[in-house]
């Protein structure tokens, strides 16, 4: 488990990283980014990447990126914020906490979860857990 400081660092990370496909209208653009290229921040918990992070045509906000979650970690305790977020389970198994409820979830599990609701993940088992995730704000 993180210390309590690291739940500090938490903020800081999810912040924009590189602005890799920004418009000069500060819009996000169409491109595609090879994850090898996108800046990791490692953190105690795991390693983070944001691909996208900025408006769109569409969205006041979006943000797309992947964290992979160190065995025994969870990046911070059930939080919640404004937008609305899909997480996708691509590799190792791990438990979301959403809507008062703890589901196991594995390779091919997704979570979508309302905008201002409590929501959260632990990685379980003895690998890495990777997850990618989609925040946006309408």
């Amino acid at each position: 488990m993180p210390k309590r400081r690291d739940l500090f660092q938490v903020p800081a990370l999810l912040a924009p990283m590189a602005l890799m496909a920004a418009k000069k209208d500060g819009e996000l653009s169409n491109v595609v980014i090879d994850a090898a290229k996108v800046r990791t921040q490692k953190a105690p918990f795991g390693e983070l990447k944001i691909f996208f992070d900025g408006p769109t045509e569409q969205l006041k906000a979006m943000t797309a990126g992947s964290l992979l979650l160190y065995a025994g970690q969870t990046p911070h305790p059930p939080h919640r914020h404004p937008e609305e977020e899909f997480m996708v389970v691509t590799e190792g198994a791990g438990e979301i906490f959403i809507d008062g409820k703890t589901v196991k979830v594995s390779a091919g599990s997704m979570m979508y979860c309302a905008a201002n609701k409590p929501h959260g993940i632990v990685n379980t088992g003895k690998k890495p857990l990777l997850f990618y995730f989609y925040k946006w704000k309408a």
